[in-house]
């Protein structure tokens, strides 16, 4: 198993949709089998359009996710998907270069500048040290967060127990307690720690923000949605359980749907008078379509 950065865009000319799949031609293909059952970075270029001229991309890498298998695009010959799963997005995107350092070292001229031949191809392994060093950077006011207070790891004779510690913090963003506080964290930012239906910033009196985190496709129980930005909502914790349990949903243009006789008029009231949610400026971090039509059709009771 291999260890890759995957190239892939906002308004991508393949077909890609991050979350699920990763469409590729068949250049990468014996690239992209090496990598199944490991985990890969996605990294977004500069060109993000289907027009060479539009150059609005990031420049950085911004997700994870673990490649499950490969399967033959039917539609484009000599193309292919890499299905993948565990997607999550960093806390923060990383530009490929920081100052003087590369992520990834390949992209590194020996004159120290970018090696753009290098930067061409959109499937590229990674070293595990350097992967690893893209998930304490990516994560890394999460890993912050959840660091033990007594491991100091500025103190003399703990320079060696540090590369101890790195596999754990490795291991666990694949469980779920990290995922909930990564999903939180960047749906919060997201929203401005604010409810996308009432338009309230709850900040209680210890400066501790009380907007949770709702995916509108659930994780759980079969369901398995993604935890990506375009899978959540920045809700109220009434109306994160209303949400969840089907009471009120969204359709396609972000109007709140509500299950008949089933509200009650206190929270009627507290509904937007056009009954519209709040919601990011970004095109990018929008509820996306597929999973609002299957809260629609698998979670409402409307």
């Amino acid at each position: 198993m291999t260890k890759a950065i995957f190239t892939t865009r906002i308004d991508p000319s393949y077909n890609d949709s991050p979350e699920q799949f990763y469409h590729f031609p068949k250049q990468y293909l014996s690239r992209v089998k090496k990598t199944i059952g490991d985990w890969i970075v996605y990294y977004e270029p500069s060109r993000t359009g289907k027009q060479s001229a539009r150059r609005d991309g990031r420049k950085a890498y911004f997700a994870i996710a673990q490649v499950v298998s490969i399967r033959e695009d039917h539609q484009i010959k000599d193309h292919y998907y890499a299905d993948v799963t565990g997607y999550m997005e960093f806390d923060r995107s990383i530009p490929f270069r920081e100052n003087d350092h590369f992520y990834e070292s390949a992209l590194r001229s020996q004159q120290g500048q970018t090696a753009t031949g290098v930067f061409q191809n959109a499937v590229r392994a990674v070293p595990e040290e350097e992967y690893g060093l893209l998930l304490q950077a990516g994560f890394a006011t999460i890993l912050t967060e959840q660091e033990p207070a007594h491991i100091e790891m500025n103190q003399p004779g703990l320079k060696e127990e540090q590369q101890i510690f790195q596999r754990p913090i490795i291991e666990q963003i694949t469980k779920r307690p990290f995922r909930d506080v990564a999903f939180k964290h960047n749906i919060r930012r997201a929203y401005d720690s604010t409810c996308a239906i009432t338009g309230l910033k709850l900040i209680n009196g210890g400066g501790r923000c009380e907007i949770e985190a709702a995916h509108i496709r659930p994780v759980g129980d079969g369901h398995n949605g993604p935890d990506s930005i375009r899978n959540g909502l920045a809700l109220s914790r009434t109306f994160h359980w209303m949400f969840d349990r089907g009471l009120i949903s969204l359709s396609n243009d972000h109007k709140i749907l509500t299950a008949e006789n089933l509200i009650p008029d206190q929270v009627q009231g507290m509904l937007p008078r056009d009954h519209k949610i709040q919601i990011p400026n970004d095109p990018a971090l929008q509820p996306h379509p597929q999973y609002l039509e299957y809260h629609r059709d698998t979670i409402f009771k409307g």
